[in-house]
């Protein structure tokens, strides 16, 4: 199995390969890529030294899988010439999420709808991938009617340099500004670019991307996302409103039965979900459940998860061990160029 990391000298690159190595994914052949400007670095993986490629040269050696998380202006321009001669792309930005001729994978969810013609797959946003681990479940026994999330995102989302901000402003020293603001005890509305609704970005993936992941237009969901100065994990505090009504201690049940869900929520013991300790951890965290009480059939909830790993790399990696499982690569089958 030939293996390309682009963007391998990234936050998220990083973490990727410390995944790829501790799930003991099937590399015989591990490419390391970055832009020109880190081309001829030397990175290490499972203690042996690499040096880092240009994306050109990752093209004509003809990866079998391409695991990108390099920006969506790279992921546009490459991951067509990937796919162009047999490699599977595996694409962490947001570039072709919303295409609709590209599946948006979390593989706990809908892993099964991806073929050999899927050439290039999207990984959702960090924030989507938490929520629907938690609500996929409840759709499916209560129905879904509309979801309000607010978000509280982590520095690390942005990239190092506001993880530099950050520790920066911590030290008292000043330094290059990742964001419009300080980030140091303070709380920015602003999670990437605004757009014309008035809503950002971010809030815009968070109500469309469910919607293709689980495959159903029938329900609505509308988000607040805010960045805090955390240094690693998002927390969202979920509004979900059903059609059906429930059970608590069957929802808590429901959920501790889903794969790669840990309900964490005895408030007699403050036992529930933060970030500190959702840190260098692959699964969702669910806590404070409990029904609105001001609404018919509506639910609360706060889910935690570590965005560097299953809100990006952990689940971008498990789409690639979800194709090598069920033969949907073609191992060293590649065109001839």
């Amino acid at each position: 199995m030939k293996v390309a990391v682009v963007g391998a000298t990234g936050m998220v690159g990083e973490v990727m390969l410390n995944v790829l190595a501790e799930r003991n994914f099937p590399i015989t052949e591990l490419l390391l890529v970055a832009s020109e400007r880190s081309v001829g670095k030397k990175l290490t993986y499972k203690g042996e030294e690499h040096t880092v490629i240009g994306l050109a040269d990752a093209v004509a050696a003809q990866p079998d899988i391409a695991i990108f998380s390099a920006g969506g202006g790279t992921s546009l321009e490459w991951a067509p010439k990937f796919a162009a001669v047999g490699t599977t792309v595996i694409d962490n930005s947001s570039a072709w999420r919303m295409d609709p001729t590209k599946k948006l994978i979390v593989p706990e969810i809908n892993a099964d709808v991806l073929t050999t013609e899927d050439k290039i797959i999207a990984n959702p946003n960090c924030s989507t991938i938490q929520m629907v681990m938690a609500l996929n479940p409840l759709h499916k026994k209560y129905q879904m009617k509309r979801v309000v999330v607010s978000t509280y995102q982590s520095v690390s989302g942005t990239g190092v340099k506001a993880v530099e901000q950050l520790e920066n402003e911590t030290a008292g020293i000043q330094g290059e500004m990742a964001y419009p603001y300080p980030i140091n005890r303070n709380a920015l509305p602003h999670c990437d670019v605004f757009m014309d609704n008035g809503y950002t970005k971010e809030e815009m993936k968070l109500a469309r991307e469910p919607q293709k992941i689980l495959d159903d237009r029938t329900f609505s969901v509308t988000a607040t996302a805010v960045r805090i100065p955390t240094a690693g994990g998002h927390s969202e505090a979920v509004n979900v409103e059903f059609h059906e009504d429930f059970d608590l201690s069957e929802v808590r049940q429901l959920l501790s039965e889903t794969p790669g869900v840990t309900v964490q929520d005895n408030p007699d013991t403050n036992t529930y979900p933060m970030p500190i300790y959702a840190n260098g951890k692959d699964d969702v965290f669910v806590g404070r459940i409990r029904r609105d009480e001001t609404q018919r059939n509506t639910l609360n909830m706060w889910v935690v998860s570590d965005n560097l790993r299953k809100g990006a790399a952990t689940n971008a990696v498990q789409i690639a061990e979800y194709l090598v499982e069920n033969n949907l690569v073609s191992v060293g089958e590649k065109l001839k160029v």
